[in-house]
């Protein structure tokens, strides 16, 4: 049956791969991959062979038509990242909708994201949380940190090695240095690692230790009782 397939791929571990996601990507009639070449090394690991086709944030705008039209005419599409669910902070959206503006069906398997995980081992409430994904670099920044410093509910971020220690920098200004965090790296990798604790003494951590690879932010979130004190006074100014 024609439709378009979303496929999570593993975030660390090859055998993070469910028998379900293998029989589909051999059964489609092509694979969309953010970059087809680390692609390649999950279908060679599984014996996959198929056609891939490139489909990234740079040309995601350019081909989603194109797929659309594809699926249409019978085709069953697959669509991969390089690692976690698409759509999650990796291109799919996109094409997710077009395709259900044009009465296209999609189906998406259960399978790996990152967030999830650093969630569950955190410690923190996960009866209720926020996904923020990568926060903006510049415009508004400042805005979105204030409002998840006022979120009572927990908070998770995604950030790369390289501005890990300017956000838990800014995060310790601004809700203080005693609130709770934890942060995930490398999750389901061999160097997977947690560091759990206050803000400040979390920061203090990767400041003397360089981080490496990429993380997960999970932050407590503000006790009820500050919430609406807060909320009156936020006009905190972040130090660049």
């Amino acid at each position: 049956m024609a439709k378009l397939i979303i496929v999570p791929t593993p975030v660390g571990n090859l055998e993070d791969f469910t028998f379900r996601a293998v029989r589909t990507l051999n059964e489609a009639d092509m694979i969309l991959a953010e970059d087809t070449r680390t692609t390649s090394v999950l279908l060679k690991h599984y014996n996959i062979q198929n056609k891939v086709q490139s489909h990234h944030k740079f040309n995601e705008h350019r081909t989603v038509a194109g797929v659309v039209e594809r699926i249409k005419a019978g085709e069953k599409i697959a669509l991969v990242s390089d690692a976690g669910t698409p759509s999650i902070s990796d291109p799919g959206f996109l094409l997710v909708r077009e395709c259900l503006q044009n009465g296209v069906e999609v189906e998406c398997l259960p399978g790996a994201t990152a967030f999830v995980p650093a969630l569950v081992v955190s410690g923190l409430p996960s009866d209720r949380f926020c996904f923020e994904g990568f926060l903006p670099l510049k415009k508004g920044r400042n805005k979105r940190l204030l409002e998840i410093a006022a979120d009572p509910r927990t908070t998770i971020i995604y950030e790369s090695p390289f501005r890990l220690l300017k956000t838990l920098s800014q995060l310790t200004e601004i809700c203080g240095k005693s609130r709770p965090v934890s942060v995930s790296r490398e999750i389901s990798k061999l160097f997977e690692e947690t560091v759990r604790g206050a803000l400040e003494d979390v920061a203090s951590h990767f400041a003397a230790n360089e981080p490496k690879g990429e993380f997960v932010i999970t932050l407590g979130g503000m006790p009820d009782e500050k919430n609406k004190e807060f909320t009156k006074n936020n006009t905190v100014q972040l130090n660049h």
